[in-house]
């Protein structure tokens, strides 16, 4: 994924389906410098980890 579709998601209203490494997540938010994103898992657990962007995947 790039830096400009994880701002469009972040922005949007709509439930876009994020994965990482297979696993659905929740995009927190974005670093200053657009190569990481804070994520976490979808359902219970509020773990937030940082990710490269590069590494996440949109489900069609």
């Amino acid at each position: 994924m790039d830096t400009r579709r994880v701002r469009q998601i972040l922005s949007s209203p709509a439930e876009i389906d994020v994965k990482y490494h297979g696993t659905s997540v929740w995009i927190d938010g974005l670093s200053e410098d657009g190569k990481t994103a804070t994520v976490h898992l979808r359902g219970p657990g509020e773990e937030r980890t940082t990710v490269d962007v590069s590494e996440l995947v949109e489900e069609e």
